[in-house]
C-alpha cells in the first residue's frame, strides 16, 4: 500500500511496502493534519520497521497516558514502538523498547538490563562509538540530508553516515531529510546503514 505523501501533499506512488520495512517512523503530534491516534493508525497500516513514540515534550504522566493508547494501536498491527525519553513509564507499562538521548543513556547505564531493545540518537562517530558503549542497541545517526527541522543547519552528509556505520557493530539508522520513494532510503543503505527514519513526512500521510 503506498500511502505516503510528497512535500507538496501528493501520495508517493514510489514507495512500496518493502521500502517501508526499513523505515523507522518517528512521531510529532505538532506536525499532525488529523487526530494524533488516527494518525498513528495511519502510520502503522503501512508497517514500519517501527515507530519512536517522540513526543518528549509532555509531562510525565501525559506521556504515559498516550503511550498506553499508542501501544494498543502498534499491537493490533503489530508495529514494533519505541518509547522515548521516560524510561520509567516504559516499566510501568512493562514496555521493553525506549530509545534515549546519549546523555540519559550515559545516565542510565548498566541500569537497563529490562529493556530488550535500546536505542540512541548520536550526531558523530565518537557519540556512535559511547553510545554502543552504553548498551544501545541500535542507533539514529543524523542529520544526513537537507531538512525543515534543522533550518539553516548544513547536513552532516553520507561520508558521515558511513565513518558511523564503520564505528560500530550495532544497527544504524540515518534520519533527517529522508523521504521515501526518493531512493534515499537505498542510497543510506548502500552507506552501511540498517534503513532511515523519518518524521514530518509520516505525519501527514
Amino acid at each position: 500500500m503506498s500511502i505516503c505523501k510528497e512535500k507538496n501533499g501528493a501520495r508517493n506512488e514510489n514507495a512500496g511496502a518493502a521500502e517501508y520495512r526499513n523505515i523507522i517512523a518517528v512521531t510529532n503530534r505538532k506536525l499532525c493534519e488529523r487526530p494524533f491516534l488516527e494518525q498513528v493508525e495511519r502510520i502503522c497500516q503501512i508497517h514500519p520497521k517501527a515507530l519512536i513514540l517522540r513526543e518528549k515534550d509532555l509531562s510525565e504522566s501525559a506521556y504515559e497516558a498516550m503511550a498506553g493508547q499508542v501501544l494498543k494501536i502498534c499491537g493490533r498491527y503489530d508495529t514494533p514502538c519505541m518509547l522515548h525519553s521516560f524510561v520509567e513509564v516504559a516499566r510501568r507499562l512493562h514496555h521493553p523498547y525506549i530509545h534515549l538521548p546519549l546523555f540519559l543513556l550515559e545516565e542510565y547505564c548498566g541500569k537497563l538490563n529490562d529493556f530488550r531493545i535500546v536505542g540512541s540518537s548520536i550526531h558523530s562517530p565518537e557519540e556512535a562509538v559511547r553510545a554502543q558503549k552504553a548498551g544501545a542497541t541500535y542507533v539514529t545517526a543524523g542529520h544526513v540530508y537537507v531538512t525543515d527541522c534543522k533550518k539553516g543547519l548544513p547536513p552532516r552528509g553520507l561520508e558521515f553516515l558511513k565513518e558511523v556505520c564503520t564505528k560500530v557493530t550495532i544497527p544504524v539508522y540515518a534520519i533527517g531529510g529522508i523521504h521515501a520513494g526518493t531512493g534515499q532510503i537505498q542510497e543510506v543503505m548502500d552507506c552501511g546503514a540498517s534503513g532511515g527514519c523519518i518524521m514530518s513526512e509520516m505525519m501527514k500521510i
